[in-house]
């Protein structure tokens, strides 16, 4: 088995969305859009899974054309993300050998414009998304609350994810991806109400393919509430619970836009 990192481009946010500085969720809204500093260039990551059952791909990035219409004023004042066409997933999958139809699954953590912006890249595979995250997203309230709907075939019809009560480590719900169950999807609420992550198990070491959950490592390992989620104290129950499973067994965390994801990927560096 094998995983790729791919990085669709760069976003830029406030500081105050990957650590923020208050709990209430509307000061949180307020800080990250009136603060005048910006992180440093972040990438957009993807995961890429070559397992033997077939390709598994762990969000879609974002993609070059920019969301017809206004610009959601989220967009406009907090967020500065720059992608070229060769940068987007499915020119990067044809690169690495892997054309759409090879694609067999793709799970969606959530639909924030960074991570859905490939859908149309994979018209044949299944796509996996939470069905609250799904309706939240959908028609204007979607898009007055900063989701992206209009970039979507209007024939999407996703699969939504169908959680097993059955416990997977630290998780008390799962579903299993793969026949062999060495790849499943686990709820990780907070950054928003339903985003899910994907653990890949590759013989004793464990993947987390974390989407946003945090913004770095040192985010989760410290609890850090970011600048947009609706629950600050839900993201911390899931920091709780990522830490406890990578302390049960070896983990590498790879959230989506950690500059240091990608290192960890390839040197193989666990959480503890």
């Amino acid at each position: 088995m094998k995983i790729h990192a791919l990085s669709t481009g760069y976003v830029q946010i406030k500081p105050s969305q990957i650590r923020a500085k208050t709990r209430s969720r509307f000061s949180r809204l307020a800080s990250t859009i009136s603060e005048p500093a910006w992180t440093e260039k972040l990438p957009i990551y993807c995961y890429v899974i070559e397992h033997p059952e077939g390709i598994i791909v762990v969000d879609t990035g974002d993609s070059h054309a920019r969301p017809a219409g206004i610009p959601h004023p989220f967009h406009a004042l907090a967020a500065k993300i720059h992608v070229e066409p060769e940068e987007e997933i499915g020119a990067q999958l044809e690169r690495l050998g892997i054309g759409s139809k090879d694609v067999r699954v793709v799970v969606l953590t959530h639909l924030h414009i960074d991570h859905d912006g490939g859908i149309k890249d994979f018209p044949n595979s299944r796509i996996i998304v939470a069905q609250q995250e799904y309706a939240q997203a959908r028609g204007l309230m979607g898009r007055l609350n900063g989701y992206t709907p209009q970039r979507w075939n209007p024939n999407w019809k996703p699969e939504f994810t169908n959680l097993e009560p059955l416990q997977f480590g630290s998780f008390d719900q799962h579903q299993r991806i793969t026949k062999a169950g060495d790849v499943v999807i686990v709820p990780t609420p907070g950054h928003t109400s339903s985003h899910q992550s994907v653990i890949v198990r590759d013989g004793d070491l464990h993947h987390f393919l974390a989407g946003d959950t945090s913004y770095t490592q040192q985010g989760m390992l410290e609890q850090w509430i970011d600048g947009v989620g609706p629950s600050g104290s839900e993201q911390q129950v899931t920091h709780r619970k990522i830490q406890a499973f990578a302390k049960e067994r070896p983990t590498i965390y790879l959230p989506a836009h950690d500059p240091q994801a990608a290192q960890r990927l390839e040197q193989q560096q666990t959480v503890f």
